[in-house]
């Protein structure tokens, strides 16, 4: 768990190019920032809920085979147990807040 302030220059790179922000037990925020454009990343299922708010760029979430276009203003929800991908269309900065902690 960690608790008070979480600067962004101490804040954990994740494995995915993710930067960790405030964690707790039940509850985990993360930034995706200045995503490169891509079209390639493979789909996958989470057990975790994911809800995100886009800071810049854009992105097309596909949900369940359905397309969802992503804008500067934009959140969105993944729920847990859904198959969901996306693609980067432009340099994008996002943040994500996750249900249990994605791991």
């Amino acid at each position: 768990m960690t608790t008070g302030k979480i600067a962004s220059a101490q804040a954990p790179a994740g494995e995915n190019g993710e930067i960790g922000l405030a964690r707790g037990e039940r509850l985990a925020m993360r930034m995706w920032r200045d995503e490169p454009p891509n079209a390639d990343k493979p789909t996958s299922v989470s057990a975790h809920e994911t809800v995100g708010y886009v800071l810049k760029g854009r992105a097309e979430l596909v949900l369940a085979g359905e397309t969802v276009q992503l804008e500067p203003g934009d959140s969105w929800l993944v729920p847990a147990g859904i198959e969901h991908t996306y693609r980067i269309l432009e340099t994008f900065t996002a943040i994500e807040a996750t249900a249990p902690p994605a791991a």
